[in-house]
């Protein structure tokens, strides 16, 4: 495994035995310092006391935020963001300045924005024309944060409404934010388990677009558990990762088979501190 990467733990479907707020500790206890999350809240605008708390519960377990989701809608009912979708648009921008000023106030960099689901009775192009829209909106909010927007391919075997469902046609959309922004903080999130889902070859991927990935998610394939579970040779892939120069965060975005606690037996636990440190 290369010495390199650095990696993360998504508290969002890992440690979901615990509440919310009891997850960084959990995470903490095992060895990691540094989380990401889907957007945690019902809505876009939370209340303060809310936004307080996560920000009390990071500090007290001593992690750091380093991937933080847009609001992205019901995703147990179904939703996979709101960025393209003419009627929840104005949630997305109502949320934009929320969650980029939650994610400065905690010194987190990097912010997921889901396209969202295909809408009967709207084209494809009005949708793609709101999503640049949209994540131009975002992208402009996150620069003055020096922050950077990502942008992500999603499967549709399980999502099969998502609209971007290759690694090429989410960096198109990603080439196309920073073509109309002329900022360049619009990314690829490079999600390994859904690119593998849709057959994609993982290796081709991070060689094609190693200047666009701005954040790397993984879970096994098939089965989404944690890496030993399925089929994936992930030292080959952190080695390629590493070879083309990738600096960011590894996320783990599995559900864990079996306890959460007892599914990183493959990482050692002095690879979890976020510092990349063999």
């Amino acid at each position: 495994m290369s010495a390199a990467l650095r990696f993360d733990v998504n508290l969002s479907i890992l440690f979901t035995e615990l509440p919310l707020l009891e997850r960084f500790d959990a995470a903490a206890q095992a060895g990691f310092t540094e989380v990401e999350l889907w957007w945690p809240f019902d809505g876009p605008t939370p209340a303060d006391a809310d936004l307080d708390a996560l920000e009390r519960a990071l500090g007290n377990a001593g992690v750091s935020l380093v991937g933080l989701n847009f609001d992205a809608g019901n995703m147990p009912g179904g939703d996979r963001g709101l960025v393209s979708r003419p009627a929840d648009s104005d949630r997305f921008r109502a949320n934009i300045d929320v969650a980029v000023g939650f994610a400065a106030r905690v010194g987190c960099r990097v912010l997921n924005a889901l396209y969202g689901n295909r809408v009967d009775g709207v084209s494809r192009q009005e949708q793609a024309e709101l999503g640049l829209a949209n994540l131009a909106l975002a992208a402009q909010a996150a620069h003055r944060e020096g922050a950077v927007v990502l942008v992500e391919a999603v499967n549709t075997v399980e999502n099969p409404l998502y609209q971007l469902d290759s690694a090429k046609a989410a960096v198109d959309v990603v080439d196309a934010v920073n073509a109309a922004t002329g900022l360049g903080n619009t990314k690829f999130l490079c999600d390994l388990y859904h690119l593998a889902t849709m057959g994609e070859d993982l290796p081709a991927v991070i060689d094609a677009y190693a200047d666009r990935i701005g954040h790397v998610q993984i879970a096994d394939s098939p089965g989404r558990g944690q890496p030993g579970t399925g089929d994936l040779d992930f030292d080959d892939l952190f080695g390629r990762l590493a070879a083309v120069g990738y600096d960011g965060r590894v996320g783990l975005e599995y559900k864990p088979v079996g306890p959460s606690a007892d599914s990183f037996a493959w990482l050692p636990r002095d690879r979890r501190d976020g510092k990349g440190n063999a």
